[in-house]
């Protein structure tokens, strides 16, 4: 009777150390960790969501027990998923959490969250709850399950494979293969490799990530830091949104010219070529502003001789310069009256240039009576200015 009892006994124990191998949970595993806040970026406009839904695959199997420095393979994926998780910013996004390598009824995957509106908070809750298990690595029945969790997601979705890449025996690219062909460009994968990192596991997470044509093979060790796990998250969750077009600002208009420098544009200038410091009126002609003649006269008064010498001043310093002086009047009294008046205005300011040692074969004398008005004769401003003498340059 005692060997039945002791037999009983034995039995229940064995039951409880082969119950605790599949319920067995590591200890949560929440370092330190300051996350990098990707906020700024998409309330910036710079950057834009790049995926609608991501869907996590977790490692819980007994190969991930194993320690590599500090910790195992399970929980060094775990902490990988907690970066995740706090560094994602605030977006709308779907998403799912499936792990596997647990022995159960119906299996050897279970479905944590989702597929659902992801919150941090609630996922991380999920995650925290997920258990080591005691069963094999299938890696292609985690991917085929979380290609139907998949089916309710709609948009881009970025697969996130996190485990230590012993899956000799499934066929982990095969699965990857159907996931993708049948959601086509809507779906990337992504492996992130934790634990030894031997060539063999790493061969086998890159040729996962290789089926699905676009995403990325990551080490968990150099993703510990928050600068790095920013980058990554960036990399899966986040685009460049393209650069806005900026009118090209319009060449702006050529200076005016003014090519003779007597302050009158050129399109307004109807006295080209006057020389530096001449005095010129807003035509852009060489006016010899001030000077007047009495009635019917044509004598210069004493007060004009600085006006006419500064004349004499531009001829010295330009030997070569030939000048026209033209004589001009208003259109009170007749033209026969106004033409040799204006003639012998010409020829006195011209007697006046050549007492003062300017040769005459540099200059001539012409009136020209009312014929050029530079203003109107309608009022007695206008008439002043047409009462002139004008010197024009010659070729």
């Amino acid at each position: 009777m005692k060997k039945n009892y002791a037999f009983v006994i034995l039995v229940l124990l064995m039951g409880a150390v082969f119950l605790s191998c599949q319920t067995h949970q590591a200890p949560v595993v929440q370092p330190q960790f300051q996350p990098v806040d990707l906020n700024a970026k998409l309330k910036s406009g710079a950057y834009k969501p790049k995926v609608n839904n991501f869907a996590v695959i977790l490692d819980a199997s007994p190969s991930t027990r194993r320690v590599v420095g500090e910790r195992t393979s399970f929980e060094s994926s775990k902490a990988f998923l907690y970066r995740m998780n706090r560094t994602i910013p605030q977006m709308t996004l779907n998403s799912s959490l499936r792990s596997f390598g647990h022995w159960q009824d119906g299996g050897e995957t279970t479905l944590h969250y989702g597929p659902t509106r992801w919150e941090r908070g609630s996922f991380q809750g999920a995650l925290d709850g997920v258990a080591e298990g005691g069963g094999r690595s299938p890696v292609d029945q985690a991917f085929d399950l979380t290609s139907n969790d998949m089916g309710s997601m709609s948009g881009r979705t970025a697969v996130i494979l996190v485990g230590d890449g012993e899956y000799r025996g499934f066929d982990g690219a095969g699965a990857a293969k159907r996931l993708k062909a049948r959601y086509g460009n809507n779906a990337c994968i992504f492996t992130v490799l934790t634990g030894r990192a031997e060539p063999e596991d790493i061969a086998i997470m890159k040729a996962i990530t290789a089926a699905g044509q676009c995403g990325s093979f990551a080490n968990a060790s150099d993703l510990e830091s928050p600068q790095a796990m920013a980058g990554w998250v960036e990399s899966v969750f986040l685009t460049k949104s393209p650069a806005k077009a900026v009118a090209p600002t319009p060449a702006p208009a050529p200076a005016p010219k003014d090519s003779d420098r007597d302050g009158v544009y050129d399109k307004n200038d109807k006295c080209p070529d006057t020389p530096r410091g001449a005095t010129v009126d807003g035509r852009g002609c060489w006016v010899l502003t001030g000077v007047t003649f009495d009635t019917a006269k044509w004598d210069i008064k004493s007060r004009y001789y600085p006006i006419l010498n500064n004349v004499v001043s531009i001829l010295e310093k330009n030997p070569s310069l030939r000048l026209e002086i033209e004589g001009h009047t208003d259109n009170r009294g007749s033209a026969a009256y106004n033409q040799p008046l204006s003639e012998n205005r010409a020829k006195a300011v011209m007697d006046y240039f050549v007492a003062r040692g300017i040769a005459s074969n540099r200059l001539s004398a012409r009136g020209y009576g009312f014929e050029r008005p530079a203003a109107t004769n309608d009022t007695a401003a206008g008439r002043a200015q047409n009462r002139r003498v004008e010197l024009r340059p010659l070729p």
